[in-house]
């Protein structure tokens, strides 16, 4: 009966663990006033306390591009060439979490409009 318990327990700390693991994390994207082809803008809203973005990249075809972060908090990003959508956005905090968030912004955003990662 003994080993039977501690298998059931182990189970159930495994699936906590999983659970975890692929938690979509605290963060949300919300396309700011002067994004246009040329220009993504985006103000980032990541809910983890004592952590901040370091780095974040939008991806354009096979390649990603830095974003630079503004006075004003504002993340954006501004080319030569025309901007294609949907945007693919990767990001590193300063605490180190990385993740990489595929098609989070529709290629056809509406300013002002905030987009969360869908849930795994």
């Amino acid at each position: 009966m003994g080993s039977s318990r501690r298998m059931l327990a182990a189970a159930v700390v495994a699936a906590l663990v999983a659970v975890a693991w692929c938690a979509v994390p605290p963060v949300s994207f919300t396309v700011e006033k002067g994004s246009e082809e040329k220009k993504l803008a985006l103000q980032i809203k990541y809910d983890k306390e004592g952590d901040s973005m370091k780095e974040v990249e939008v991806k354009q075809g096979e390649e990603w591009l830095p974003l630079n972060k503004c006075a004003n908090g504002v993340w954006e990003i501004k080319v030569d060439e025309p901007l294609k959508g949907p945007y693919s956005i990767r990001y590193e905090t300063e605490k180190g979490q990385r993740n990489v968030f595929d098609d989070v912004v529709p290629a056809e955003y509406k300013i002002g409009t905030t987009y969360k990662p869908a849930e795994p």
